[in-house]
């Protein structure tokens, strides 16, 4: 589903030092009457590694976490580092993104979970994404990891049987031809399936919420969250503990679904800078029981 606005009570946004102006208010204006500073991928600067050196102490030296220069230099990704060579240091946290075509900074604001007005500063105020850009205080690189090396997934199912996924995570295009992003996955079962939590953790939130309907979160141990949307009836309270396996309520057709059939709606989103981040919910299940018993779905 397209997030049109992130959860008030979980969203973090990261502050950066220049004032951040109204997004509507800066697109009327020209760069220069806004002070708005250069691009954050024209201010790369060059570092040479130096013998004794490493990721590590070349990432604190500048402020930044050692993903952030292992994703802009993937050179630095093998077990040496590579003596003598010029590597880029970009001037904060972040990573360079491949714009999707038609694709507007709301899109991207709500696909990385950074506010369109700070993309859009950070990236030189242009009225339009560039072809590449620099989303400010995450790192997606761990998302490229094959999912064995970053997680070892959730011990349960959100459902009582495996289920097809009708509409997956990432990028999609619409009716229109927009492009939009879907930051989760939707798995077909019939209205009334009970809907069950998927790890332990206390749950965050629970009621209506825009276009999710009926939704329930629960955040779990290690900065991870998921939700679980469009229910016909929820079972849970904010601020429950519950346990991997807990009924949380069942499948229903609240809110704005994207798909016709009967479905819900399960997203897994990481506590970064920026805020609960989504990630693509098939890397979590890879406990050998839930893996997927027929690929012919």
């Amino acid at each position: 589903m397209t997030l049109s606005r992130w959860l008030p009570v979980f969203s973090t946004v990261i502050c950066l030092v220049a004032p951040i102006p109204n997004l509507a208010t800066a697109q009327s204006s020209s760069p220069s009457e806004n002070s708005c500073p250069a691009p954050a991928l024209s201010r790369l600067q060059k570092h040479k590694v130096a013998p004794g050196e490493t990721l590590n102490s070349i990432a604190q030296r500048y402020s930044l976490i050692p993903e952030t220069l292992v994703e802009l230099n993937p050179s630095l990704s093998g077990k040496s580092m590579p003596m003598g060579r010029d590597i880029l240091i970009p001037p904060f946290n972040g990573i360079r993104v491949q714009v999707p075509a038609g694709a507007s900074w709301q899109d991207l604001a709500e696909a990385y979970g950074i506010r369109a007005d700070i993309l859009f500063e950070v990236n030189g105020c242009s009225l339009q994404p560039p072809g590449v850009v620099f989303v400010s205080g995450v790192n997606w690189v761990l998302a490229n990891r094959k999912p064995v090396e970053n997680y070892t997934g959730f011990p349960g199912y959100p459902l009582p049987t495996l289920a097809p996924i009708a509409f997956n995570y990432g990028w999609h295009q619409n009716a229109d031809g927009q492009a939009q992003f879907h930051s989760g996955i939707d798995l077909l079962a019939e209205p009334g399936t009970t809907v069950l939590a998927v790890d332990s953790g206390t749950v965050a939130f629970t009621g209506q919420q825009g276009s999710y309907g009926n939704l329930v979160v629960i955040n779990h141990e290690g900065g991870r969250q998921s939700r679980y949307a469009h229910l016909s009836r929820l079972s849970v309270r904010t601020g429950q503990r519950i346990k991997a396996g807990t009924p949380l309520g069942t499948v229903g057709t609240t809110g704005s679904p994207d798909i016709d059939q009967p479905h819900l709606h399960f997203e897994v989103r990481f506590n970064a800078p920026a805020g609960w981040v989504a990630q693509d919910p098939e890397l979590h299940f890879m406990n050998p029981a839930l893996l997927r018993e027929d690929e012919d779905w």
